[in-house]
């Protein structure tokens, strides 16, 4: 039981120590990461559709 509270311990030293982001950079970080998703997922499903098109003309 004492290396679990230890264990805590050294996680509550150590969490101390981190180099936490301004709320500038923060934002900044956020806005980039939801840009990305939406990029890719536009990108993926304009991909997917055209595809999809593109079977279904061979098929038919």
């Amino acid at each position: 039981m004492q290396r679990v509270f230890s264990f805590f311990g050294d996680v509550g030293r150590e969490v101390k120590k981190v180099s936490w982001p301004k709320r500038k950079e923060l934002t900044s970080y956020t806005i980039t990461v939801l840009a990305t998703v939406i990029f890719f997922a536009v990108f993926f499903a304009v991909l997917d559709l055209g595809i999809s098109e593109l079977i279904r003309l061979i098929l038919e």
